[in-house]
Formats: C-alpha cells, sequence, structure tokens
C-alpha cells in the first residue's frame, strides 16, 4: 500500500507543471475525453508495485509481470469509445492460453532397470474473457466519478497428459517379475514402486461463466488524455463446469493369466453449477486509461 502512495503521490508533483486552470495544459490541451474519443488502458496494479519499489529503494523481483488471479487477470485490455463527453461505451477482452511441463528425474537403480528415468506431466490451459457496458461520467474537473453496467461471458478448459519412462512388464509367475516405478506427484516429484493405477490423461470439464455487474468509481486525470481510475463492482454471478475425463491404465494380472497386461479405464468426474451476488474487486483496481 506505502508504494502506491509514493507513487500517486509524485504523479501528483509531477501535474503541477501543468496550468492550473483545471481542464487544459500551458499548451492548450484538453486534459478530459470528448465526444468521439477512444480510450485503451489495462491493470496499472503490477506497474504501481513496479513504481513503488523504484521509488522506495526496494530491490526485490515485483517486475511488471501479466499474471493471471482466478478470474481477475492482471494486465487486462480495457477499451472504451465516448459517444459523448458524459457517456461511453466499453468493452473488455482476456484471451488467454498456457502451456507447462514438469519432468521428474527418479532414480530406478532397486528396480531391474538401472540408472535414472524421466517422466513427464504437459498441462495446457485456455481462457477467455468478453464483455461490453455502458459508462455515465459525472464531474466539471480532472476527478470525474463514473458509473454504470456491464456484461463479461468467460470460457476456460483444462488438461494434462501423462508420459512415463518405466512401462512395468513381465511374467507373473517367473523369477524376475517387474514392478513399476513412476511419479505418483509431480507437484512434489514422489514416486511409488508398484502395478497401481495411475494416470494417462486428465481432461477438465469446461467452465462457462456469465457475470452481470453494476460498477462505481474516480478516474483522475493527471495528464491530457491520461488518467488513474479506481473501480469496484457488485452484481451477480452464474457458472456451469462439464463434465470431465480421466483416462488410466494399470498392470494386472487378468484372472487365469500368468503374465502382466495392461488395463486401460476412464473415469468421469461430474459436473457443477455456481451462482452468487456479492461485490467484487474488494482488493481495489487500478486501471490506467490513455485517451485519443
Amino acid at each position: 500500500m506505502k508504494k502506491k502512495v509514493l507513487f500517486v503521490a509524485s504523479l501528483f508533483l509531477a501535474t503541477a507543471t501543468f496550468a492550473q486552470d483545471g481542464l487544459t495544459s500551458k499548451k492548450g490541451e484538453a486534459f478530459l475525453p470528448e465526444a468521439g474519443d477512444w480510450a485503451l488502458g489495462f491493470d496499472g496494479t503490477p506497474f504501481l508495485n513496479y513504481a513503488g519499489n523504484w521509488f522506495s529503494g526496494y530491490t526485490g523481483q515485483n517486475s511488471v509481470n501479466a499474471t493471471w488471479v482466478g478470474n481477475t487477470p492482471s494486465a487486462t485490455i480495457v477499451g472504451k469509445y465516448f459517444k459523448d463527453e458524459s457517456t461511453a461505451y466499453r468493452a473488455k477482452v482476456r484471451i488467454g492460453f498456457g502451456s507447462t511441463t514438469t519432468n521428474n528425474i527418479h532414480d530406478t537403480s532397486t528396480t531391474t532397470l538401472t540408472g535414472e528415468i524421466e517422466d513427464e506431466m504437459s498441462t495446457s490451459s485456455f481462457n477467455l474473457t468478453l464483455g461490453g457496458g455502458i459508462e455515465k461520467r459525472k464531474g466539471n474537473t480532472r476527478i470525474q466519478g463514473f458509473y454504470g453496467g456491464e456484461i463479461l461471458i468467460s470460457f476456460g478448459s483444462s488438461s494434462s497428459e501423462f508420459t512415463y519412462a518405466d512401462a512395468g512388464s513381465g511374467t507373473f509367475a517367473g523369477a524376475n517379475v517387474h514392478t513399476a516405478t513412476w511419479t505418483d506427484n509431480f507437484a512434489t516429484g514422489t514416486t511409488t514402486t508398484s502395478n497401481g493405477e495411475r494416470n494417462l490423461e486428465i481432461t477438465n470439464g469446461s467452465t462457462f461463466q456469465l457475470a452481470l455487474r453494476g460498477f462505481i468509481g474516480v478516474e483522475w486525470f493527471l495528464a491530457p488524455k491520461v488518467s488513474v481510475a479506481a473501480e469496484y463492482g457488485w452484481g451477480l454471478a452464474m457458472s456451469s463446469t462439464g463434465e470431465g475425463e480421466r483416462d488410466t491404465e494399470e498392470y494386472t494380472v487378468s484372472t487365469g493369466a500368468t503374465d502382466l497386461s495392461t488395463v486401460q479405464r476412464k473415469h468421469t468426474t461430474g459436473s457443477s453449477s455456481a451462482f452468487g451476488i456479492d461485490t467484487d474487486n474488494n482488493g481495489g483496481v487500478i486501471t490506467i486509461m490513455f485517451h485519443f
């Protein structure tokens, strides 16, 4: 919080170089948006943290990164079109793709294999959010109040695939029965030595979300057509998650057989739905806007 206060204070001092009539600069440039103007903005919190670190002398690793936190992404793109000086149409968009590969190298010297082998988990995700609404503005100075409503539609999906180096095979009645060694938890890197059931692929159910929200906020024009805005919202959200699927394999001995064989199965996860009415942005969202 102190970092943000320091940065905002520096912006206030910087604006002292402009004319103090409130609405135009010394060059005659208008501070406030006009009819026909477009605006482009993004979540300014990562930049405020970074600048606050610079002013306070903090040398940590708070860089300007675009990170996703739940359904509230940083660096969200916000666009506006001003119908007139007090009315704007606004739009939001988020298109996110993600892919992560996790490798786990483990020792198999205690089994019939020797040396180190490597298992792999590949995870991919997709997120899409589209939103639109209308904004009304109030105020005759460089500090403007605004309010309005918008609708947002979101879609998300994710899946993981697993590859194991140790297949696990052998003769049950023979002297060299081979029990597979494989990663049972990629997050911790732990392994198990067994012929039990293990995941091959996990496809999570796709999630669809619809949100209707009202919003209210304050926007400060610190330079001609450049502003910093803080916004809070209230509304309802409905979400639906479809059924997922988990593909597994297990090395076992079928009834009456003497050799290990692969048994593959499909497991279905249940669907879910949710509904809620509440405030949002309780941590505060600061948006930097450029008008042109």
